[in-house]
């Protein structure tokens, strides 16, 4: 299954195999794995490996974790996706990084829509929900001018770099979504 959803300046794809170098380039970066999921450190088999389990998820409909492009330099810039996929419910997850040289040039402004687009209209999912470290105070500022409600707040519930963080849960409904759409 091949994926492709256009924004003006970006488009966000299926992973293909030449993004290993991208993904590796930004994902080791240490500012980026503060606030994500991501291993640290990122090596290349990393980037490798999760291009092919992209590929599998995509394919079974288990999650969708696609690239963001440059449409200028056709090229990789960040990640976007709806993993943890509850089909009973009806629900994902979203989730994002960008590279670092890409922070504050409004990116993710264009990619949050798009993959909310394709999570409530083409998935038809009834609900998108985050989990953000409570000191990533960017994302939720985001999330929330895409019009996520906040949830509640999970104390101390991510332990990472020998410090506890708060896990901050938001979401949107998809008639929420559609009065901000």
């Amino acid at each position: 299954m091949s994926i492709r959803l256009e924004g003006s300046t970006i488009h966000i794809r299926t992973l293909v195999p030449s993004d290993k170098d991208a993904i590796y380039e930004y994902a080791k970066h240490k500012d980026l794995a503060k606030y994500t999921t991501l291993p640290s450190p990122y090596t290349l088999d990393d980037a490798i490996f999760f291009i092919g389990f992209t590929k599998r998820k995509i394919k079974k409909e288990q999650s969708f974790e696609l690239g963001i492009i440059d449409n200028k330099t056709n090229r990789l810039i960040g990640m976007i996706g709806l993993s943890t996929i509850d089909k009973t419910n009806n629900s994902a997850e979203i989730g994002y990084w960008l590279g670092k040289p890409y922070w504050g040039k409004k990116v993710m402004k264009q990619a949050v829509p798009l993959i909310l687009d394709f999570g409530f209209k083409q998935q038809k999912f009834k609900r998108i929900y985050a989990r953000v470290m409570h000191v990533n105070e960017p994302s939720i500022n985001l999330l929330k001018k895409n019009g996520f409600i906040l949830e509640g707040c999970l104390r101390k519930a991510i332990y990472k770099h020998n410090k506890w963080f708060d896990e901050v849960r938001l979401s949107l409904l998809k008639e929420e979504y559609k009065k901000t759409a």
